[in-house]
This record gives C-alpha cells, structure tokens and sequence, in this order.
C-alpha cells in the first residue's frame, strides 16, 4: 500500500520521558466543517503554567507519554511547571524538552502522561499553497472572542476559524514563519493547529495580524522584504510549516545521539512503500 509517510523519527528526550517519534499518513477524504472542528479539537490542548500561556498540538503517543508541540514563545510567557488541558478538561504535569534541534525556530516541545485516557494524537500534512483553504485552532487568552468563529466559543474558550493561505514565502522569516493565511488567529492561540481541508495539521499558529512591531518580518538572512511586501504580511496571521519541524529533528541527529536507535526517512510528502 502506498502512503505519504515520514517513517518515525527520534527526539533525543531526558532518560524519564520515551523517545518522540511522527508517522505523517495521507487521509483519502475531505471531512466535513463540523468534522474538522471536531478533530481540531481533539488534537488542542491549552498550555498553563501559572496563568494561561497559549496553545498546542498533540503530534505523539508512546505508551502512556504524550508529546506536545507550541511555540517556544509561548513557553517563555511563564514560568515552569508547565500545565497541559486535554480536551477532556483534565490537567496534567507537563515537562518541556531540552532540545538544540529547534533553535532558530519559534517551536517547542512538552511532554506528559496520561494512564486512564486514550487522546487523539495530529497528523501531518504537506505545506499548503496560495489560495487553499486553512482551518486555525486554539485557545484565546479571553474566554469568549469578539470575532467571529466557525463555532463559538465554549467554556474552555476553543475557537476554530476558517480562512487561506494567502502568502507562502520562498525563504522563512525570523524564527522559521513561512506561511501566511487570512485566518483571525488571536493572543493565545499561538502553537495551536492549522489545518487543510482533509485535517491534517500544516502549521503552527504564532502571529496574529497587524502586530504592535514589525520585528518579526525579517528574513532568517537577515535581509528585509520590501515596504510594499511588509505591509501585505501585515494584513495575515502567520504559522510555521509542521515540514519545518518534521525536516529539522532528523536532520540534527548525531551517531552518538541516536545510538541504538533506528531512524527511518521517506521524502516527505511524496509516497513511499510501507513495510
């Protein structure tokens, strides 16, 4: 059978937490709106410490350890112990990964374990073009938001607004964004879900339009857009491409890092055979 795949990658983590693995599998078909939000919703979790940070995705399940990823920003809003709201309500223990693989990038991981329920976990899905239609997830910092959603919130403060891609830029800026969309992403739904329209998961939210600053619209080499450009990427929200942290963890793998472990590759997201 043919997939689009990236065979299990490995996460160096600390001896108490499982390696991080992502299996990228193509869905056939189109879910419906009301199935999307729901699967975004499954995948979401809110991220605390101690007030509300932000948002992130659930990408792992090893056993009882689940792998969380959010933007490295939102982690830096606040202080650990870090928290993790499921999508059940629940609250657990959270502990972020001390890892050089992500740095230059807006992107963080946490982990935490849940023995008495089976979450949803997100699968990943190529970077989409100008035009396509994205579906952004997350957890505002107000519980009840003043523009529009697909659904409106609840008591949890979920929201899931529909929009596309407008802008896919040629080389990332700062911090590895690359994607902009029309989508209403809000403070607090930074390292939430973007989703195309089979539900797989092409981004990570963390810049919501007309920003205070116009800091974060350089380019990682260190060049700048054009006047005419920085003001059409101010009009878009911005998310970092999930190929960015599918292709950054096992390209920064060592010998020594990875001893023992198998690692195995498909060039994502053309199809390879799976075993």
């Amino acid at each position: 059978m043919l997939v689009a795949c990236l065979g299990g990658f490995i996460i160096p983590v600390p001896a108490s937490a499982p390696d991080v693995s992502v299996l990228v599998t193509q869905q056939p078909a189109q879910p419906s709106v009301k199935q999307l939000e729901k699967l975004a919703r499954s995948i979401a979790v809110k991220i605390r410490s101690k007030d509300a940070l932000g948002s992130g995705i659930l990408i792992r399940k090893q056993g009882n350890v689940y792998t969380v990823v959010t933007n490295e920003h939102v982690l830096l809003g606040g202080d650990p112990p870090y928290r993790i709201e499921t999508p059940d309500g629940k609250i657990h223990p959270a502990v972020k990964i001390q890892t050089n693989y992500l740095k230059g990038n807006d992107l963080g991981l946490l982990q935490f374990r849940s023995d008495n329920t089976d979450y949803a976990v997100a699968v990943f899905g190529p970077a989409p073009g100008p035009g396509e239609p994205v579906f952004a997830a997350g957890f505002p910092y107000a519980e009840a938001t003043s523009v529009p959603a697909i659904s409106a919130s609840d008591k949890q403060g979920f929201v899931f607004k529909s929009g596309q891609v407008s802008l896919v830029l040629d080389k990332p800026l700062q911090r590895g964004y690359r994607i902009g969309y029309t989508n209403d992403v809000e403070k607090g739904m930074s390292g939430g879900p973007l989703l195309n329209r089979r539900g797989q998961v092409v981004a990570v939210n963390g810049i919501h339009a007309e920003p205070i600053l116009d800091n974060a619209y350089v380019f990682q080499d260190g060049s700048q857009p054009s006047a005419s450009l920085r003001e059409q990427m101010r009009r878009y929200s911005w998310g970092i491409p999930i190929e960015t942290f599918v292709q950054l963890v096992p390209s920064k793998l060592t010998a020594t890092e990875s001893r023992g472990l198998e690692v195995k590759q498909c060039v994502f997201p053309t199809d390879c055979q799976q075993p």
